[in-house]
């Protein structure tokens, strides 16, 4: 079912949520469900629970193609559980990135290059990735709102923060 999303300001995207302990239940399959399709009707490239008001590490992401992102590649189609993220090596770079939960804005944002993700599927079978480019950006991107965390407060430089239809005009975002 298509769930609103929070936008910035409600103050339980700032929580910190908490770990799933039992896998492959009825309740944590719905969620995974009212996830996707609130990510899908929102053409999202993810969605993490806290978004629509859930607090557990709960994450969904991926596509073949986003209309919000019509230069990234593929994103294989993923549920991750209970998330743990370890960068490969120093390499930053940075990319415009916008949130369901910030509609309208984009920013620049600088993000691991590449890094290592764990965790689970709902039926608590490992998942284990080494992952770069945009792929590795959404993981790190849904995964910080797991913590409480909403892109723009990693923005370097607020001159690349703004409308998208600013931005376009600008020149700035293509």
């Amino acid at each position: 079912m298509v769930k609103s999303v929070l936008r910035m300001g409600d103050p339980r995207l700032w929580q910190q949520a908490l770990p799933v302990e039992r896998f492959d239940t009825p309740e944590l399959h719905a969620l995974v469900t009212d996830m996707e399709d609130t990510m899908h009707h929102l053409d999202g490239a993810g969605l993490a629970a806290p978004q629509i008001g859930v607090g557990l590490r709960v994450v969904v992401f991926g596509f073949e193609h986003n209309p919000r992102y019509p230069e990234a590649g593929v994103v294989p189609y993923t549920v991750l559980v209970n998330p743990v993220l370890t960068p490969i090596g120093d390499a930053v770079d940075e990319g415009w990135e916008g949130c369901l939960s910030v509609p309208g804005l984009r920013g620049w944002v600088p993000r691991w290059s590449s890094l290592r993700y764990t965790g689970c599927d709902p039926s608590g079978r490992p998942i284990d990735r080494t992952v770069s480019g945009f792929h590795a950006r959404v993981v790190q991107h849904e995964c910080d709102h797991l913590d409480g965390i909403l892109y723009p407060s990693r923005i370097r430089d607020m001159r690349r923060f703004g409308f998208v239809d600013e931005l376009q005009c600008s020149g700035l975002l293509g």
